[in-house]
């Protein structure tokens, strides 16, 4: 394949598809025609995904205490559930959505318009909704499979950086990425409106883990956590993946309002 030259490993470590996925889908009569350009359209698509909006929730205890992060199935980060726009798809439509996929808790009765928090990171706007009010023994489970690793409720503040750069590690050790820039705006909603219950004083001091994949050794679990729903996953044998994501491509391909850059949406996923 021109151009391309990538082994598993090193796929991997890039971020980018494994070579075996790029010669299963390029084996195709309809790709075929792509494949000189495979570069191209790669990059293209790379530099259209840091443009998407990101939409997204900050949910919030009774007390405005807690807030619910979602680790990622890859790598250790936390961060709050959210995700890509889809053409067309109003923020908050969006972020209800990604938020349900996410989390499996529907915020579409909680969430005000108005109550956002919005950064713009490089060429990308990232808005999350402040979802105010949420029950503790609310219960969370993904609705995706091999995004989310744990689901937890973490203090807020436990969240705060321990030193001035907003992407260092929290003062429990907690990677906070895409946490930590919008934890000054929060604090100033949460000053500025009352929670519906008081501070709890026994409430723990760590966070609560309350929702964990089984069979994944991805990262470290929260100190003295309370799992209270877990799932199990069969890993899928690499080459019928690779079979079964190429099919899924070409049923994309077949589709009349198929444009090329869809070919690397299923990309995406490595």
């Amino acid at each position: 394949m021109s151009g391309i030259h990538r082994s598993s490993s090193a796929a991997l470590k890039n971020g980018l598809p494994p070579q075996e996925l790029l010669d299963d889908l390029c084996s195709c009569d309809v790709l075929k025609p792509y494949v000189a350009h495979i570069d191209d359209i790669f990059k293209d698509f790379t530099s259209y995904k840091v443009r998407v909006p990101v939409t997204g929730a900050i949910i919030l205890d009774e007390t405005y205490e807690r807030c619910v992060l979602v680790k990622g199935w890859k790598g250790s980060s936390w961060s709050f559930p959210r995700g890509k726009k889809s053409k067309d798809e109003e923020d908050h439509a969006c972020a209800i959505r990604e938020v349900l996929e996410e989390t499996g808790f529907d915020v579409s009765n909680f969430l005000n318009k108005d109550d956002h928090i919005e950064l713009i990171f490089g060429q990308q706007r990232v808005r999350l909704y402040i979802i105010a009010g949420v029950k503790d023994d609310t219960s969370f489970a993904p609705l995706t499979k091999k995004e989310i690793s744990e689901i937890a409720w973490h203090r807020l503040d436990e969240l705060q950086p321990a030193n001035d750069d907003v992407i260092s590690r929290g003062i429990t050790g907690l990677k906070l990425y895409m946490v930590a820039p919008f934890l000054a705006s929060l604090k100033s909603w949460i000053s500025a409106h009352q929670p519906p219950i008081a501070p709890k004083p026994d409430m723990p001091l760590k966070g609560i883990c309350v929702w964990k994949a089984k069979n994944t050794s991805i990262g470290n679990s929260i100190p003295n956590t309370m799992i209270m729903e877990s799932q199990s996953i069969k890993p899928e044998p690499l080459r019928t993946l690779h079979l079964a994501r190429a099919s899924e491509t070409l049923d994309l391909i077949l589709h009349p309002s198929y444009k090329q850059w869809k070919l690397l949406l299923l990309l995406e996923a490595w």
